[in-house]
């Protein structure tokens, strides 16, 4: 099967997974996510991109990205695979591939779906079961949308800045989120989406996207084609 075209456009953030080959640990201790993170900070200033959120799992990367330059995220992709594969080889005495094929993307349409991501991303720590509570999970963005804590990584996107005046309300409107739980559907619809390497956004977004690229931007309708008309 043919591989899908990546969505190359600037300026449009999307969600980034990156999965561990057979779904097998590609971080060990703090320091293989302390790594992580500095080569995602390196290879993110180096290629223009901008990350807006993250978790980093036992066995899989979530990322949240804007490129501000044409293919941007995958060359960003690419420095980071290769920086950290090399460390891993040297301190673990490893050889062969690390992560399962190529990254997931999606295109996000950031007025309807950028918070609802990142409160979806940093809440996978505590749904899979690594953490009992998104605020003590040191490996994710939640720290600094909720508390306010630096970190290099980060630029908080526009529509995180519009949730309060100040850092301080911004945090306090974001904690607030959290005390209601995503909907389950839109909870699979994200990870649907994500699988399929689509875009995730209303209907309007979808079309505007089509006509700036030439792949599909929603899954293909199931059933049987219609029929021809009897001549």
């Amino acid at each position: 099967m043919a591989r899908k075209p990546r969505f190359n456009l600037t300026d449009y953030p999307q969600y980034i997974m990156q999965r561990g080959h057979n779904r097998l640990p590609c971080f060990f201790d703090q320091q293989d996510y302390e790594m992580f993170l500095e080569s995602l900070e390196k290879a993110a200033t180096q290629y223009q991109c901008e990350i807006h959120a993250y978790a980093l799992l036992k066995t899989e990367a979530h990322i949240i990205v804007t490129p501000r330059v044409q293919g941007g995220v995958s060359q960003m992709m690419q420095s980071l695979g290769r920086r950290y594969v090399q460390y891993m080889n040297h301190r673990y005495h490893r050889s062969g591939t690390l992560w399962e094929g190529r990254y997931k993307s999606s295109l996000i349409d950031s007025s309807a779906y950028m918070i609802t991501c990142t409160r979806y991303i940093e809440s996978l720590p505590v749904d899979m079961g690594l953490s009992d509570s998104e605020a003590t999970y040191p490996w994710s963005s939640y720290q600094t949308h909720a508390g306010g804590q630096s970190n290099p990584v980060l630029k908080p996107h526009e529509m995180y800045n519009e949730l309060g005046e100040d850092e301080g309300q911004r945090c306090e409107v974001y904690r607030e989120l959290f005390g209601f739980e995503l909907d389950p559907g839109i909870k699979k619809h994200i990870v649907e989406t994500l699988n399929l390497e689509m875009v995730l956004g209303g209907d309007r977004f979808k079309h505007q996207i089509q006509l700036m690229v030439d792949r599909p931007v929603r899954p293909k309708k199931r059933g049987r084609p219609p029929k021809e008309a009897k001549r």
